[in-house]
Parts: structure tokens; C-alpha cells; sequence
């Protein structure tokens, strides 16, 4: 039997109310048993549902304790809704949607939406390895003005898509501050195995690749946008466009433009996966692995990489 409900008739007879709720949890975080989160160690009781205290510090604590799903005050059944529903739109899910389906307030469904695509990052996730195109693509509306690198009014995203064959294997997306030597290397490398080999066209922000530790190939000389030599990483851009647009009319702001990255690479690497139920478990199961993720981090959104002395990784 599965780890996870593989339909939604499945679905509903398995979290039927919170207790089963917390007790999935509890299965899929403490495998072999509650552990203190302050003392993994140390023997612990059970209290009073859902409560257990640890023998060593006597500590109080639940399986949300520490989680995305700490101090919740709606239902776990509700954020079990949530993660299904998620899941299972072919091309995302909006945070009007979620709201209709829910019934719940924007501004909750918009929360829940960004601390969820907070878990679609796996912590310590590999980096690519092989054959790797990288290319940028600027994010916006249509504006007046310069056109190409430099654009103003618009987002750079630097995206990077690993080669399978003839296929697009695993992606990689940086919200970048510019196309420099510097910004550009950090990024790269932030996404990008040392000694792989790295296609890129002859933008000169590129040029420390080969310094950097990697096989750099350019497959272009000039930087002209239009010429399909990095299929995979044009192909990439495209359907980022196409899917900001199509899921979220492309209202999203700069400051949160990466948790869309981040949704995007989740779905878009796991594309190929049979079961819906399995991106359920993984959902959950790294929600339970990502620290609480309060409300006002979120309202500000984030600082595109290369902001800052020394750039951030």
C-alpha cells in the first residue's frame, strides 16, 4: 500500500477529520515514533492529544511543532485541502482559486500559497550536474523603453535546464539583481555543479564561468535574442511566461517573483510523475522539514541575488 491517497475519493477517507490529520503527520515525521524536538534522544510520553512531553526537558510539544504548520489556528483538515489542491492543478494553482475552493480569505489563501511554495524547495537539494544550458529572461509587462539586458521595469531570471537527451531534464531559476561577471557566477554557481559543462551565448557576463571551474561552451558569439541555440533554456523562459500569465495574469510582483520560481521548478521537475498523491506526500513531507514561516516575512517579499556586498547565494 502506498504511502499516500492516489485519488480523491482515497483522499477523503483517509483524513476524514484531525485526528487523522495529526496522525499522518506524526507517521510521516516521526517514522519511528514521536521525538522532542529539543532532545531527539530522550524518551517522551504522551500527554493529552495531540500534546507529548519530553522525559528529559519537559518539554510540551505536537507534531506542527517547528513546521510550516505551527501555530496554525485553521484546521489541519483545511491545510490537508490545500496541499491536495495544489497538487493537483496541471498548472498551478492562484490564490483566488484557492480561496473559491476553500472557502477562505484571500489573504489566507495568499499566505497559505507562499509558505507553501517556501516548501517546494528542498533543503540541500543537488545541484545540476552533465550538460546544462543557462540563459536569461526578463519578466514583466510590456513597457516602453530600452529592450534586451538592461530593460527597465522588468525582472531578470536566470534559469538553467539541464539536457536529457533531446529532452529538458531538471531546471534550476535565480531572480538575479543584473547580468554581470559577478552576479551571473554566483548564481551559476548556486545552481550548477563544479566541472559541468555549461552553455551559455557570448554575453560577456558569463566570462568567468571557465574561472570559475566549469566547461563553459558558448554556442553563439553574440547575444542576440532570437537564434534557438539553447533550445532547452528558451523553451523554459517560454512556458515561465506563458504559465505567469495564464495562472496569475501576470500580477506578480518583483519582490515575490521567487516563490513562483520555486513552484514552477517544483512542478516542472516532477512533470513527469504518474502519481499526484506522491507530490501530496512530498508536499507534506518537506512542509514538516521547513522551519514556521511567519506572516510578515512574507509581505515584503525578497532581494533578487547579487543585492548586498558579496552578492547572496
Amino acid at each position: 500500500m502506498a504511502d499516500y491517497p492516489e485519488t480523491v475519493r482515497e483522499f477523503r477517507a483517509w483524513f476524514p477529520d484531525e485526528a487523522a490529520c495529526r496522525t499522518y503527520l506524526e507517521q510521516v515525521r516521526w517514522p519511528t515514533g514521536p521525538r522532542c524536538p529539543r532532545c531527539p534522544q530522550a524518551e517522551v510520553w504522551k500527554m493529552q492529544p495531540p500534546f507529548y512531553r519530553c522525559a528529559l526537558c519537559r518539554h510540551d510539544f505536537t507534531v506542527t511543532a517547528g513546521t510550516l504548520f505551527a501555530d496554525t489556528r485553521l484546521p489541519l483538515t483545511l491545510w490537508f485541502e490545500a496541499l491536495w489542491h495544489v497538487v493537483h492543478q496541471k498548472h498551478g494553482a492562484s490564490a483566488l482559486g484557492v480561496q473559491r475552493v476553500l472557502g477562505v480569505s484571500y489573504l489566507t489563501a495568499w499566505r497559505w500559497l507562499h509558505k507553501l511554495r517556501r516548501a517546494m524547495v528542498r533543503p540541500g537539494r543537488d545541484r545540476l550536474a552533465g550538460s546544462v544550458e543557462v540563459d536569461e529572461v526578463y519578466v514583466g509587462g510590456e513597457r516602453p523603453g530600452k529592450r534586451g539586458r538592461g530593460a527597465a521595469g522588468k525582472a531578470l531570471v536566470l534559469i538553467a535546464a539541464q539536457t536529457d537527451g533531446s529532452r529538458i531534464g531538471r531546471i534550476r531559476m535565480a531572480r538575479v539583481a543584473d547580468a554581470s561577471q559577478r552576479v551571473l557566477t554566483l548564481a551559476v554557481q548556486g545552481m550548477v555543479e563544479p566541472k559541468a559543462q555549461v552553455l551559455t551565448d557570448g554575453w560577456d557576463g558569463y566570462g568567468l564561468l571557465a574561472d570559475a571551474g566549469y566547461e563553459h561552451l558558448i554556442v553563439r558569439k553574440d547575444a542576440i535574442v532570437g537564434k534557438n541555440l539553447l533550445p532547452r533554456a528558451n523553451r523554459v523562459a517560454a512556458l515561465l511566461q506563458r504559465w505567469l500569465l495564464g495562472t496569475h495574469q501576470g500580477a506578480v510582483a518583483h519582490s515575490h517573483l521567487d516563490y513562483y520560481l520555486d513552484e514552477f521548478v517544483f512542478r516542472f521537475n516532477r512533470r513527469r510523475s504518474r502519481y499526484r498523491g506522491l507530490l501530496f506526500y512530498r508536499l507534506i513531507e518537506q512542509s514538516l522539514a521547513l522551519a514556521p514561516v511567519r506572516c510578515q516575512t512574507l509581505v515584503g517579499g525578497t532581494e533578487p541575488q547579487g543585492i548586498g556586498v558579496g552578492g547572496t547565494m
